[in-house]
């Protein structure tokens, strides 16, 4: 079991990456302006089901496999940019909701359940989500303190419980504005353009940052 003290700055050092905006946490503000809290805290809870398959990974050695294996790497790489693209481009065809039916479903607005397995897929699909178990974690890790793939777990617990605090914040926070969107016609348009533009960058930017990376 990991000492109070290394947990303590273990989770400082969580939230602080945690907080910075990066693909998960896009992902889950387009969702929250597109449909809502509900629909936004969907894709929390499955963006860190999929961080919870890198734990497991994490914990099993998988990780380390993966980030030596360049053909594995890029395989879940260039799928992971492929899924984000091809959700991008769903959203940019898909039609507005008309204006005033706040209630009643949508053809163009997703269940909860496919957000939540979307959310799962756009994480397990993020090689830089392993690549933080393996080079950031383990210098938490002190093996005189008993089971490291124990140890690796409480991290990762840890990590996913401070991620559905701040990632539900975000959620919150974006779908608060979402009904005043979706009053407003043109405005709705626009967010949805620029929901969908943000998806398929996030594509583009997973697919070019890791080409970069086995340039450099």
């Amino acid at each position: 079991m990991p000492e109070l003290a290394t947990l303590a700055v273990f989770t400082v050092a969580a939230v602080t990456l945690l907080v910075v905006p990066g693909p998960a946490v896009l992902y889950i503000v387009t969702r929250s302006v597109d449909q809502g809290r509900a629909a936004g805290l969907a894709s929390v809870c499955g963006v860190h089901v999929g961080t919870l398959v890198h734990v497991a990974a994490a914990a099993l050695g998988l990780s380390a496999l993966l980030v030596s294996s360049a053909t594995a790497y890029h395989a879940v790489r260039w799928l992971g940019a492929a899924y984000l693209i091809w959700l991008g481009v769903r959203r940019l065809l898909a039609k507005d909701e008309p204006s005033g039916s706040v209630k009643g479903p949508h053809p163009s607005r997703l269940g909860l359940g496919r957000i939540f397995a979307q959310g799962v897929v756009v994480n397990v699909l993020n090689p830089k989500t392993a690549l933080f178990f393996l080079a950031f974690l383990p210098q938490f890790v002190d093996v005189s303190r008993g089971s490291v793939p124990f140890q690796v777990v409480v991290f990762g617990v840890a990590f996913v419980l401070l991620g559905l605090v701040s990632d539900g914040s975000y959620a919150l926070l974006a779908s608060t504005g979402a009904g005043w969107l979706r009053r407003r016609p043109r405005v709705a348009r626009s967010s949805r353009l620029v929901s969908g533009g943000v998806l398929i960058g996030l594509g583009v930017t997973t697919a070019l940052a890791g080409s970069r990376s086995s340039n450099a």
